[in-house]
């Protein structure tokens, strides 16, 4: 089985979870092109990471979730972030995304084997307080969009002040039937 990202689960609201995450490290690709494509684009270099590309031809587990933001250049719309004003307005056109795979647990940015493919990073996430909703099906543009929609308007009447931009979290491969697939939409949110 899959290992999975840890976390704490620290309430339950009626349409969302509250969560602790530890520190974790992931491995990331910065790719140019549509929300839809832009995890395709990115697996292949993030999986020959993973499978020995590395320095020492090291073989890392593969966990979940694969993990998708918009870039550092990316705008955000609305009062709360998480629609990016390009990627996920509708437009269809290219952006910059962020595709990470979080890496098993144990290891930190330090221990991870250096990557071979320049265009892959690795860096230390620290722990963080998130609001998440979990849908099933298609982890597409639409989907994410509606679901984060839904997200920042229940934090909004939770009290609670979303930090930074939303991640979208896919848990299972392509080949699973898309009513079985599970994906997440994960906030920040501010520390009471």
């Amino acid at each position: 089985m899959t290992e999975q990202q840890p976390y704490e689960s620290v309430r339950r609201y009626p349409h969302f979870e509250l969560r602790r995450y530890p520190d974790y490290v992931v491995a990331e690709v910065a790719v140019a092109a549509d929300f839809d494509r832009a995890g395709n684009v990115a697996f292949r270099r993030l999986f020959n990471y993973i499978s020995g590309n590395n320095t020492g031809g090291a073989k890392l587990a593969m966990t979940a979730p694969v993990v998708q933001e918009a870039g550092q250049s990316q705008k955000l719309a609305l009062t709360a972030p998480v629609i990016q004003a390009g990627p996920l307005s509708g437009g269809g056109g290219s952006a910059e995304f962020v595709v990470a795979f979080v890496l098993p647990a144990g290891l930190t940015a330090e221990t991870a084997p250096v990557p071979s493919d320049p265009t892959v990073k690795i860096r230390a996430v620290p722990g963080s307080l998130a609001a998440v909703l979990r849908f099933s099906g298609r982890g597409s543009e639409a989907n994410f969009e509606r679901r984060n929609n839904g997200l920042q308007a229940a934090l909004s009447l939770a009290g609670l002040t979303p930090v930074g931009a939303p991640r979208f979290a896919r848990f299972d491969p392509p080949f699973k039937p898309w009513f079985l697939r599970r994906n997440e939409v994960v906030q920040d949110v501010r520390e009471a």
